[in-house]
């Protein structure tokens, strides 16, 4: 079928065409005329008083990186890409270096974790701004069986796998913890540091707020239920402002054996996925694992959770306030009066965008008001209206048809049953959002939608204008009270808008919205991971360019100014893997990249398009580099 707006329903053109006409914004649009009118790509804003320039100064400086699918990683010139940590990497003192097998289960928890994720750099000492000295905190979301274990492609794994395999694979996941420092311009991690740890599938975590002792998270193992074992599919995350790191569960389901619809909750189970399919095999060696014999500890996951990473001793916490789904982010923002908001996204097709508002505020000056702060509050959910505002509707036990009568019994059971709550409540289904980050600068809220290829016609709402989106779009979420720290992240009513389109330009099909200076590199599909640099530009990695024969990489894009919308690209991955983790240094200096899954489109290892990093040795590695420029610079500068 067709793509993009050329064929978007009636309603979604005469939505777009209202709200031009109404606020006389025509100026903003294309040459070749409204989205409205004429079905093609538009230019700027839909629904704010700005327009992309017809000419346009982009603010970054660097010359742009020519896009070429390779089997390594490529930089801008003038730019160099370091690795810092490669999986397999050793952590502590007393651990030999990688020398290019498989470890064991016991080796590999002391090695740096596979498919790294989202990262956090945390300065040393603690509350400095140090910007060459601090430890990495890494996500570790899944492992790559076709191109670690010989013969074994990604469908059959779940039933080949050894038990040895499998539980190598439980100790690579998780999250890792490095310290890290730079010496002549280059980063390097200090292999035996008191700090260096990592949390696995077999690491103690409390539970924590409503759903903590609750009927449905307790298990043989744990009868209070309020003590898990582990942490699973880590993907996105954030930093608070007392010094701890957020990582996101993206979903479980996959993971789990057994019979789903013999549990008395089945109907929850479904609607987060759970079939049974355990793609790894854990069922087979871990009764945990098979949910008809531990029906509770799927529930057990799908969570915020908040580690320490200054105090090795410290037991990770499962913030179960903040609700359960296939968490993509947990941003934080310390709102002008005090109270900490968390914006998250749910990734999975037609899910929701979510905020979390602390009940208490956080004072810098008394550290003890961080306490379990984020055990108490109001989670809300998204709801994007065709005028342009956007509704938080709270997730409140009681509220609305959020009743025992409607099977919400108490407020853990909402936050249980998330997904069912946001059902209930209307709120508005998007296509998979991933990252939501806050640009410093302006105080403006961006959400990345990756892609929808599930989305009908019959299916299209304000926010979501293309069916069968392969190519994914960010909204810009606009709170009240001003720029940068005057805005309101925790007023009921924000304006929003669509930022960009993605897709290829030259392809009219794709209605893709980019500035209409870009260029044949600087356009992109499948936004995945943000970030912002300190000048409040935004960085953006994608996930799936591989699709469309092109390579994953990280683009730069001024979000205001006569070059708002026109992306550069800096970075490409090499072949089968994503760019994704983006994070700068407090100086803007170092922009830390996690290249994850390289070689993984290859069916099985012997047929690896690439052994990066090392090429040599049999395995690829998936790894975190670190990007900088060669005049020793702010990157984009």
């Amino acid at each position: 079928m067709a793509h993009g707006p050329s064929t978007s329903s009636p309603v979604i053109r005469d939505i777009i065409a209202a709200r031009a006409s109404r606020r006389s914004f025509l100026k903003g649009f294309s040459a070749v005329g409204t989205l409205a009118a004429t079905g093609s790509g538009f230019v700027g804003s839909l629904f704010a008083d700005e327009s992309f320039a017809a000419s346009a100064a982009s603010t970054l400086k660097f010359t742009e990186l020519k896009r070429v699918y390779d089997k390594d990683m490529a930089v801008a010139p003038g730019y160099k890409a370091d690795v810092v940590a490669r999986w397999g990497d050793p952590m502590t003192g007393a651990t030999a270096a990688f020398d290019g097998t498989v470890p064991s289960a016991a080796e590999q928890m002391a090695r740096f974790g596979y498919n790294c994720d989202y990262i956090a750099y945390m300065p040393l000492p603690k509350g400095s701004t140090s910007a060459d000295h601090g430890l990495l905190c890494v996500n570790n979301e899944y492992i790559s069986p076709n191109v670690i274990f010989p013969g074994l492609t990604e469908d059959d794994a779940g039933a080949k796998m050894t038990r040895e395999q499998v539980d190598f694979g439980m100790a690579a996941m998780g999250h890792s913890i490095v310290e890290v420092k730079m010496d002549n311009g280059a980063w390097a991690m200090v292999q035996d540091s008191p700090y260096n740890r990592r949390l696995t599938l077999e690491t103690p975590m409390a539970l924590s707020g409503p759903v903590a002792g609750h009927d449905l998270v307790r298990t043989t193992a744990d009868p209070d239920g309020r003590l898990v074992h582990g942490t699973n599919y880590n993907c996105g995350g954030g930093v608070t402002p007392w010094g701890t790191v957020l990582t996101c569960e993206e979903g479980a389901s996959d993971t789990f054996g057994g019979k789903p619809e013999r549990s008395t909750i089945a109907p929850v189970l479904e609607r987060y996925g759970f079939d049974g399919s355990d793609v790894y095999g854990r069922a087979r060696f871990h009764d945990r694992f098979d949910m008809t014999k531990e029906p509770n500890e799927p529930n057990r996951f799908d969570w915020v959770v908040e580690i320490d990473p200054y105090d090795p001793a410290s037991t990770p916490i499962k913030r179960t306030a903040l609700g359960r789904m296939s968490h993509e982010a947990s941003t934080v923002v310390h709102n002008k009066d005090g109270r900490i908001v968390i914006y998250m996204g749910d990734d999975d097709y037609f899910e929701y965008t979510y905020r979390f508002v602390t009940k208490a505020a956080f004072d810098p000056a008394k550290p003890e008001t961080s306490k379990d702060i984020l055990d108490d509050g109001i989670l809300s959910v998204a709801r994007f209206d065709d005028d342009g505002t956007l509704h938080w509707l709270p997730l409140v036990h009681g509220q609305g048809p959020l009743t025992a009568e409607n099977g919400f019994a108490t407020q853990a059971d909402v936050l249980l049953k998330t997904r069912l709550a946001a059902d209930a409540l209307g709120a508005t289904p998007m296509d998979r959002p991933e990252d939501m980050e806050t640009n410093p600068v302006t105080g403006r809220v961006y959400a990345v939608m990756t892609k929808n290829k599930k989305r009908a016609q019959d299916k299209l709402n304000p926010a979501n204008t293309r069916p069968e989106n392969l190519w994914g779009h960010i909204v810009e979420l606009i709170p009240p009270g001003g720029r940068g720290r005057d805005a309101d992240h925790t007023a009921e009513v924000y304006a929003w808008d669509l930022f960009v389109l993605a897709g290829n330009p030259a392809d009219a099909a794709t209605g893709s919205s980019f500035h209409p200076e870009t260029s044949e590199n600087g356009w992109f599909v499948c936004p995945d991971n943000i970030t912002f640099d300190p000048a409040g530009r935004l960085w953006v990695a994608t996930d799936g360019a591989n699709d469309f024969g092109l390579p994953d990489g990280i683009y730069g894009i001024d979000t205001e100014g006569p070059a708002r919308g026109l992306p550069k690209l800096l970075f490409t991955c090499p072949a089968g893997a994503e760019a994704t983790g983006p994070c700068f240094t407090p100086d803007g200096k170092t922009l830390f990249v996690s290249v994850q899954h390289p070689a993984e489109d290859a069916e099985t290892l012997d047929k690896a398009e690439t052994l990066w990093p090392d090429f040599k040795g049999s395995l690829p590695r998936p790894s975190v580099i670190a990007i900088r420029k060669a005049d020793d610079g702010a990157v984009g500068a």
